[in-house]
């Protein structure tokens, strides 16, 4: 048996598309698949919807996977795309629910908030901005984060912390104080 959930034998017989190969894989995937989602979905149920949205791929296209070594990264990868296109999914609903802007100037404002904070992120070092998106944009708990760049869980809150300073001080210094009548 090779590392993982399946044996590279496996795989490939899999990948030939023998019936009963693709079935073990698949079935040997799913708590692998799954557990990686609960880390990375909002919700439980995304996380089920994106196990199995993964599992589904990996049924239709294990013949087009290139390397057998390569299908937990493969899985994986398939696993963050569904779970992100859900939380985007879930934010563009959010967004429609948000009542409609009193005034242009409103909206101005707040794009130009928005803009000033984009701006804020991008400047940040790419390690600081990685740790930011993940765990304060996308929701990823901080073990996902660690785990996903590769570093400890103290290491990520060292990141985390530096670059929520740095954001700070930078919008600190970018916005005018708001004038109070």
């Amino acid at each position: 048996m090779g590392r993982g959930w399946a044996s590279e034998r496996l795989i490939e017989a899999a990948q030939g598309g023998d019936a009963e190969s693709i079935a073990a894989v698949v079935h040997g995937a799913h708590p692998h698949v799954r557990r990686f989602a609960e880390h990375l979905c909002a919700s439980p149920q995304d996380a089920e919807d994106a196990a199995q949205e993964a599992l589904i791929v990996l049924f239709r296209k294990i013949g087009s996977l290139r390397a057998s070594a390569a299908l937990a990264s493969w899985m994986f990868r398939i696993v963050r795309n569904e779970c992100v296109r859900r939380t985007r999914r879930l934010l563009d609903q959010r967004g429609e629910e948000m009542e409609p802007v009193a005034s242009a100037e409103e909206e101005v404002l707040r794009r130009l908030e928005a803009d000033l904070l984009a701006q804020a992120i991008r400047a940040l070092p790419e390690a600081q901005r990685r740790v930011l998106i993940m765990r304060d944009v996308l929701g990823y708990s901080g073990r996902a984060v660690a785990g996903s760049l590769g570093l400890s869980v103290p290491a990520m809150k060292s990141h985390l912390h530096r670059a929520r300073a740095a954001l700070r001080e930078s919008l600190n210094e970018r916005t005018p104080p708001s004038s109070s009548a």
